[in-house]
C-alpha cells in the first residue's frame, strides 16, 4: 500500500511539473507547421495533455484527501523540492482549467475549422493554458510573477487573431496597457512581501505569516498594490474599457478570457491573503471599487442589446462581486463564486448562438407585482430565519447573510404570470433550496483555504452594507418600475458605463497612435467609411 501510494505521488506530481513544459514544447512546433494533417495531430495531442492533467489534478486531490485523514503519502515532501504546491486550492483550480483546456480545445478544433486564425490560435491558446497552470501549480513568487505576465502576452496575440480588425487592435492595446499596469503592481507587491518576509517561497512565507504579528508598513502597502493588480486583471472600473471591447475576437478567445483568464486576479488574493494581518488597506479597496463596480455593471447589463456585450458586462459586475467578498473576508465564497463563473460563463460563451435563438422567443407574461413582492418577501424571510438560527452557515457574516438571502428573493421577482399555487410553491422550495446547497459547496470547498474568514471590522461592514444597500435600491426599481421616466433618462447613461472608461480609454488611444499609427490603406478605408 505504501509503495502504492508513493507511486502515485511521484506520478501526479510529474505529470504536474511535465505539463506546462509540455505545452510550451507543443506551443513553440505547432506554430511552424504549415501541413493541416500535422496540425490537426497537434490539436489532439495539446487536449490529451489536458485531459491528463484532469485526471492527475484529482488524483493529487484524492491524495490530500489521505493525507487529512491520518495517511502519510509523503506529498508536501516530495512536491517541495520541485517547486510545487498541492494544496486544496491548487487541486481546485487544476481541476478547473484542465476541464475547461479540454473543453475550449475541443469546441475550437470545430469552430475555427477552415479560418484563417486557425494555425495561430492553437500555440498561443496552449501558452496560455501553460501559463495559468503554471501560476497554479508554483511555490515561488517570481515564478508566480512570469506566469503572470505570460499570461497576458499570449492573450494579447489570441486578441489580435484578426489584425486587420482595427477595433480588436485597439481593443488589445487597451488591455495590454492596462495588463502592464496590473504587473508593475504585482512586482510591487512581491518585492514588498520578500522584503517584509525575506523569502520568495509560499511554504516559508506561510510559516512565516503564522508566526509573525504583521507590525510595519510593507505588509498594508503590498496589500494595496496586490489590489491594483487584481483590479486591472479583473477589468474594474475605471480600467475595464477594454473588457467591453474585446468581442472581435472569435468566441473560443472569448471563453478562455471571460471563464478563466479574468478570474486570476481573485486567485493571486485566495493564494496569498493568508499573508496577511486581517483585514488591510487592500481590502477596503476592493469592496469600495469592487462593489462599485459590481452595482454599475449589474444596471448596465440590463440595457445592453447585443448578448456578447451583455455577457461582458455580467463578467465585470461578477468579478466585482468576487473581489468585495474577497475583501470582506468570505473566502470561501469567493472561491466558490469563481469556479462557478468558470462553468457557467465558458458555457454561456460557446452557447451564445443558443442564447440568441432562445431569446427570440416571446417571453412569458410577469406575475402581477404585488404577487411576485409577497413570494419574495416569504422566501426572504424564511431565509433570513434559516441564517439566523444557523449562522455558521454564512461564518457569521451578516453581509454575506444578506447576499444569500437577496439570491433567495431575487430568483422568485422574474415569476410568470398564471402559475398553481402548487408550481409557486415550489418555485419557492427551489429559491429556498440555495441556502442549503450553498452551506454543501461551503462545507466541500472551505477545506481548501487556510481559514474561512476573518471578522468583519466597523469599515467593511459600513462599505459592504452601502454596496449592497444601493444595488437592492436601484435593481428593484429597475426591474419593478421599467417604464418610470427616471429610469428611462437613466438608462441612455447606463448603456454606455456612466462612461467611466472614456478617460483611460483617450489616454491609451493618445498613446497607440503615437507609437502604432494606422496603416495607411485601413486609415483611408476607416475615413471614406465615416465619410459614407
Amino acid at each position: 500500500m505504501t509503495n502504492l501510494l508513493e507511486t502515485a505521488t511521484h506520478v501526479s506530481l510529474a505529470i504536474w511539473l511535465a505539463l506546462p513544459v509540455a505545452l510550451l514544447i507543443l506551443a513553440g512546433v505547432s506554430i511552424r507547421l504549415s501541413d493541416p494533417g500535422r496540425q490537426q495531430r497537434f490539436w489532439r495531442i495539446g487536449q490529451a495533455l489536458m485531459f491528463g492533467s484532469f485526471l492527475a489534478s484529482a488524483l493529487i486531490g484524492g491524495l490530500l484527501v489521505a493525507d487529512s485523514a491520518g495517511v502519510n503519502t509523503g506529498l508536501p515532501e516530495v512536491a517541495v523540492p520541485l517547486g510545487l504546491y498541492p494544496d486544496g486550492l491548487a487541486v481546485w483550480m487544476a481541476l478547473l482549467i484542465s476541464f475547461l483546456g479540454v473543453v475550449l480545445l475541443r469546441f475550437a478544433d470545430g469552430y475555427l475549422q477552415g479560418d484563417p486564425g486557425r494555425a495561430r490560435f492553437l500555440p498561443w491558446c496552449l501558452v496560455v493554458l501553460a501559463s495559468v497552470l503554471l501560476l497554479v501549480f508554483t511555490h515561488h513568487l517570481l515564478v508566480m510573477l512570469v506566469a503572470w505576465v505570460g499570461v497576458s502576452l499570449a492573450l494579447h496575440h489570441l486578441l489580435t487573431l484578426y489584425p486587420q480588425r482595427l477595433e480588436a487592435r485597439r481593443a488589445a492595446w487597451q488591455k495590454f496597457a492596462v495588463s502592464r499596469l496590473g504587473d508593475l503592481a504585482l512586482l510591487v507587491a512581491v518585492g514588498l512581501l520578500y522584503h517584509h518576509y525575506g523569502s520568495f517561497e509560499l511554504p516559508v512565507l506561510l510559516a512565516a505569516a503564522a508566526a509573525s504579528t504583521g507590525e510595519g508598513w510593507a505588509l498594508p502597502a503590498a496589500s494595496i498594490a496586490l489590489a491594483l493588480a487584481a483590479l486591472c486583471k479583473c477589468a474594474q472600473l475605471p480600467l475595464h474599457g477594454w473588457l467591453m471591447k474585446v468581442m472581435e475576437a472569435p468566441t473560443p478567445v472569448s471563453a478562455l478570457l471571460h471563464a478563466g483568464v479574468i478570474n486570476l486576479g481573485g486567485y493571486l488574493w485566495l493564494r496569498l491573503y493568508p499573508l496577511f494581518d486581517g483585514i488591510t488597506p487592500g481590502h477596503l479597496m476592493l469592496i469600495a471599487i469592487g462593489g462599485t463596480t459590481a452595482v454599475v455593471a449589474v444596471l448596465t447589463m440590463l440595457t445592453q442589446a447585443s448578448v456578447k456585450h451583455a455577457l461582458a458586462w455580467s463578467t465585470c459586475a461578477q468579478m466585482g462581486f468576487m473581489l468585495m467578498e474577497i475583501g470582506l473576508g468570505a473566502y470561501t465564497l469567493a472561491l466558490i463564486h469563481l469556479l462557478a463563473h468558470s462553468l457557467y460563463k465558458a458555457h454561456s460563451f460557446l452557447a451564445c448562438g443558443r442564447t440568441v435563438r432562445a431569446a427570440s422567443v416571446s417571453r412569458l407574461t410577469p406575475a402581477p407585482l404585488r404577487e411576485r413582492l409577497m413570494m419574495a418577501g416569504l422566501a426572504t424571510g424564511t431565509a433570513g430565519a434559516v441564517l439566523i438560527a444557523w449562522p455558521g452557515l454564512v461564518s457569521h457574516n451578516p453581509i454575506l447573510g444578506a447576499l444569500l438571502m437577496l439570491a433567495v428573493g431575487g430568483s422568485l421577482l422574474g415569476m410568470p404570470a398564471g402559475l398553481g399555487r402548487d408550481r409557486r410553491l415550489a418555485l419557492v422550495a427551489m429559491a429556498l433550496a440555495l441556502v442549503p446547497l450553498y452551506a454543501l459547496l461551503h462545507a466541500l470547498v472551505s477545506p481548501a483555504l487556510p481559514r474561512a474568514s476573518d471578522a468583519l471590522t466597523l469599515g467593511t461592514g459600513l462599505l459592504g452594507g452601502a454596496v449592497l444597500l444601493t444595488l437592492v435600491s436601484l435593481s428593484l426599481i429597475v426591474v419593478l418600475k421599467p417604464q418610470h421616466s427616471m429610469v428611462a433618462y437613466w438608462r441612455i447613461h447606463f448603456r454606455q458605463g456612466l462612461y467611466a472608461h472614456r478617460p483611460l480609454e483617450r489616454l491609451i488611444e493618445r498613446l497607440m497612435r503615437h507609437r502604432h499609427p494606422i496603416p495607411a490603406p485601413l486609415n483611408r478605408v476607416l475615413v471614406k467609411g465615416e465619410g459614407s
